[in-house]
């Protein structure tokens, strides 16, 4: 069940929606503005980036967002939660909460099939619910075709995922490196925290989008996003990339990036009691 509640300075007001079934129906009967959305750890105590996120949004108040979302959280405590934070373009909050659904153990272990498409971001610096709505087409054709992600395609170079950023595996002689794009994309808090894990266990790291007529080049791929962390891709459109499962390379950034991230990983409540 989601909930979403509007923030005031003195209360959190609950607010119903015809359409309740997901996050992105939620945020289409928003008005537009900006949002981010992450998961919860410790029975909805801490999450892992949470400054980054806040400041996603342009108006944010941390201590009253983070005092909110303390409150908002209570009824979900019992075990994770998925959160959406969103600002409208007149300054004003919501806090979206749903029961958190881990992806299946298989998805990381065999990794998941993926399509491009040529469906674009205004401004992909900017993580806007406008281009919740527009791609909702995208999104529908996926869910048709049982695939898991669409990868944004812009001048034959892959630049990112529909909801993730998107990494790749090169390799000179026997030594790989960990590729992505670094210009028109939206610069996902997943995503540095890999790169930064990636640099810490030695991996050289390239800011090179992969292009469609070389994809051959990719020994291995995966996409990451603050919800489902690291997820291999083994097939982009009708080519495998490598061998057709999660490599070496992926799975070690896979330990890495959940190791980094937990250490790094915030307390949500607010320094700064404030009382509704």
């Amino acid at each position: 069940m989601i909930r979403t509640w509007k923030i005031a300075r003195t209360k959190l007001n609950e607010v119903r929606f015809d359409d309740n079934s997901s996050l992105d129906a939620v945020t289409r009967q928003l008005p537009n503005g900006w949002y981010s959305t992450f998961r919860t750890f410790d029975k909805c105590s801490r999450a892992i980036g949470l400054s980054a996120h806040l400041r996603r949004l342009p108006n944010a108040d941390a201590s009253l967002l983070r005092a909110s979302l303390t409150q908002a959280l209570q009824p979900f405590r019992a075990a994770e939660a998925r959160v959406r934070m969103t600002e409208t373009r007149r300054g004003r909050f919501y806090i979206s909460i749903e029961p958190l659904k881990l992806l299946p153990r298989e998805i990381y272990e065999q990794g998941v099939r993926v399509k491009t498409t040529t469906l674009q971001r205004r401004d992909p610096r900017a993580k806007a619910t406008a281009f919740i709505g527009a791609s909702g087409d995208e999104r529908e054709r996926l869910a048709r075709e049982n695939i898991f992600e669409a990868l944004l395609v812009k001048n034959g170079k892959i630049l990112e995922g529909l909801t993730s950023n998107f990494f790749w595996i090169g390799q000179i002689g026997n030594l790989p490196y960990l590729a992505t794009a670094q210009r028109g994309i939206l610069l996902g808090v997943t995503r540095t925290m890999v790169i930064r894990a990636a640099r810490e266990r030695g991996l050289e790291v390239r800011f090179s989008p992969l292009r469609l007529d070389q994809l051959s080049l990719a020994k291995e791929a995966f996409i990451t996003s603050s919800s489902r962390g690291v997820v291999p891709v083994v097939q982009i459109d009708d080519a495998r990339v490598g061998q057709g499962s999660p490599g070496k390379a992926t799975r070690m950034l896979m330990s890495a990036y959940e190791e980094y991230a937990l250490k790094r990983v915030e307390t949500i409540a607010a320094r700064d009691k404030i009382k509704y």
